[in-house]
């Protein structure tokens, strides 16, 4: 559900605007779900700005994730590569980019390399001989992605950590469906210039600009949770703090959410909560409809570019949109407050020294 800037499947870090909710679009799901996570203690009695607003957002990878092969006869294939895995190192030295891969590619001249890849939890140790194409440059068969850029909502700012949190959910390639291993990135002013309305069927989305030249905070993690970063504060962040509710606070019945679907300007929609779900280790925690008019009218309900806003009840924060069912636009999921925070949380002491 990207849409991207692309070239030979290599993204570039620059462009127009695109649409950064590849996780947004999902039918109703059955079956048994998992444990959540428990709340964090390190959350309790905090307080934070509900923030509404698209940003864009720039990520760039730890390495380079191999998105696609050549057929059965190239180097990638035959060394036993396979689509998702995430190449970290050539012949001892750290991989950091797709063009400085194809560079260290080059001056093998043809010599067999050894590449460390990451599988899913754990690393293997490759051996690929590269091999000249039509036009004279080595390459193995494989097409590799490095960076992703796009639009999203930010949820919250915590006025006394600078911490920020968007989207609700994580960014995951979209050729491999994998949550993009994060290395760094950052998060830039963006206003919607337009709005492709949600249909059965066929999932709206948000369209916009955002400023490549201006960075507003810097991500320091991309979990299932949602992304996270700090920031020294911006306009995005003013506004007034308040309580964030406990999980079992959070009841069926009426509420709002934030967001911006026209220009720069926040305002507060009516929703519904109309389903809790216990324990929902995928992090769909509740079900919420869009029954406000004046929304629906705009974007047919929840459309992409909308993961993030945050879902305000009783004045409290209690949690942020992050799904949207394809059956019915006016409907979609969200993630608990309380379970956003605790990936921020778990993340912050890792990434933030």
């Amino acid at each position: 559900m990207y849409e991207r800037f692309k070239k030979s499947k290599t993204w570039l870090r620059g462009g127009a605007a695109v649409c950064l909710s590849a996780m947004l679009v999902f039918p109703v799901l059955t079956g048994p779900v998992k444990a959540a996570a428990p709340e964090d203690s390190l959350s309790t009695a905090r307080e934070l700005i509900p923030v509404g607003h698209t940003v864009g957002i720039k990520l760039f990878s730890r390495g380079v994730v191999v998105v696609n092969l050549a057929d059965k006869t190239s180097p990638a294939k035959k060394c036993g590569m396979k689509c998702g895995d995430v190449i970290t190192m050539l012949n001892g030295a750290a991989v950091t980019s797709t063009e400085q891969f194809q560079r260290s590619l080059q001056k093998t001249e043809g010599d067999a390399v050894e590449l460390q890849v990451r599988r899913e939890d754990s690393t293997k140790t490759l051996t690929v001989t590269p091999e000249k194409n039509e036009a004279g440059v080595y390459v193995i068969g494989a097409w590799i992605r490095d960076s992703m850029a796009g639009i999203g909502t930010m949820t919250f700012y915590d006025p006394k950590t600078g911490v920020f949190g968007a989207l609700g959910h994580g960014i995951n390639d979209t050729d491999t469906a994998q949550l993009m291993p994060f290395s760094s990135g950052s998060i830039l002013p963006s206003t919607v210039k337009a709005i492709k309305k949600g249909e059965i069927g066929a999932a709206g989305e948000l369209r916009g600009d955002f400023d490549l030249t201006t960075e507003l905070g810097e991500l320091y993690a991309n979990t299932s949770g949602g992304i996270f970063g700090t920031t020294e504060g911006t306009t995005l962040s003013e506004g007034t703090a308040i309580p964030v509710a406990e999980n079992a606070e959070v009841k069926t019945g009426k509420a709002t959410i934030l967001c911006n679907v026209e220009g720069d300007k926040v305002r507060e929609y009516q929703v519904e909560i109309t389903r809790l779900y216990a324990n929902a280790g995928d992090l769909r925690d509740l079900l919420i409809t869009v029954t406000d008019p004046n929304l629906i009218a705009a974007t047919g309900g929840i459309v992409q570019g909308m993961s993030g806003a945050p879902i305000l009840q009783n004045g409290k924060i209690v949690g942020a949109v992050t799904h949207v069912l394809l059956n019915d636009p006016t409907r979609g999921y969200g993630i608990l407050i309380r379970n956003m925070l605790h990936a921020a949380d778990n993340n912050i002491e890792e990434n933030v020294s």
